[in-house]
């Protein structure tokens, strides 16, 4: 199964939508699912000024095993995920998912799998620093 898993990254440097997509181009794909997570400029009706990601030293892992789930539950031709790390301002994409299967139902589903245990299950939090003053750090994200 881990050669659906085409990229997989968490890095300081800016995302490319473009590279994620090539990433899971596959004759066999019909469908091909995309997710952009970007820096947004409120949370909970409060202004954010700008972010911070960290991440765990197992997070390429932890990533990776993620993965592995989403290609085992799924009839998966290609994964691809990456996340960015460090600081963040609004705008920036901050996380970029790819999912390719034979349909494109599958890849709606396996997408949103792929980001949604990505948020619940991989060690990166997210300092938010709000343009009040406050700050806030986020579990999982």
């Amino acid at each position: 199964m881990s050669d659906v898993i085409r990229l997989a990254d968490v890095r300081e440097t800016p995302l490319s939508v473009d590279e994620v997509f090539a990433a899971v181009g596959d004759p066999a794909a019909g469908g091909t699912a995309v997710f952009v997570g970007t820096v947004r400029d409120s949370d909970h009706a409060r202004a954010v000024r700008r972010l911070s990601y960290s991440a765990h030293p197992s997070v390429g892992a932890e990533l990776r095993t993620v993965m592995e789930k989403v290609a085992a539950d799924f009839p998966v031709t290609a994964l691809a995920a990456v996340h960015r790390v460090g600081d963040l301002e609004i705008g920036d994409l901050a996380v970029v998912v790819a999912a390719a299967c034979p349909h494109r139902g599958e890849a709606f589903d396996a997408c949103r799998r792929l980001i949604d245990d990505l948020k619940a299950q991989v060690p990166i939090w997210k300092h938010q620093l709000f343009a009040d003053g406050g700050d806030e750090w986020v579990g999982a994200c």
